[in-house]
């Protein structure tokens, strides 16, 4: 069935560290001194994913930005946003938020979107470079998950087991 909503996590999947890209998981650029101050500046936008965005919101699906964040609610969607707005991704996210530092939260968030939206679980997707954070609380709900495939994937628990994974943001047009 086609998919009419997608979620995106935001770090390590919509941007990663200059410095690291894929190599391993971008939360490391949070805790680094040089970096965590104006984490912005030292990332970019993963490979064809400022594209992907453009031509899937051509489509008239809906996208929706979903970002683990350890701060409070209100700290955390401003750090997010001004992610958004550094990336000029503003008009192509149809939401933004920030989600709470465990790993069912996405779920949950997925769940309240899809049920104020009337939209069916089949028609969802999930998309994210972790397992335990972005890839099982999807499927845990019952939503369809691709995972990207990254250098610091095999590092995570379960993360092999996945049969559905990309390597580009690009790749999400054949599962849509």
């Amino acid at each position: 069935m086609k998919k009419k909503i997608v979620f995106f996590d935001g770090d390590g999947t919509i941007w990663y560290p200059k410095r690291t890209k894929w190599k391993e998981g971008p939360w490391w650029i949070y805790k680094d001194k040089e970096t965590s101050t104006d984490s912005k500046f030292h990332l970019v936008l993963t490979p064809t994913a400022h594209s992907t965005l453009k031509k899937l919101k051509t489509q008239g699906i809906i996208l929706i930005l979903l970002s683990t964040h350890p701060h409070s609610p209100r700290e955390a969607k401003l750090i997010i946003d001004e992610k958004v707005r550094h990336f000029n991704l503003k008009n192509i996210f149809d939401e933004v938020h920030a989600t709470r530092e465990y790993h069912h939260s996405k779920g949950e968030f997925i769940l309240k979107i899809l049920n104020k939206r009337k939209i069916p679980k089949s028609q969802a997707l999930m998309v994210g470079d972790h397992y335990l954070w972005d890839y099982k609380p999807a499927r845990d709900v019952g939503i369809d998950a691709l995972l990207i495939k990254t250098d610091y994937t095999k590092f995570q628990k379960n993360g092999n087991r996945i049969k559905k994974t990309i390597r580009k943001i690009k790749e999400i047009l054949n599962y849509v």
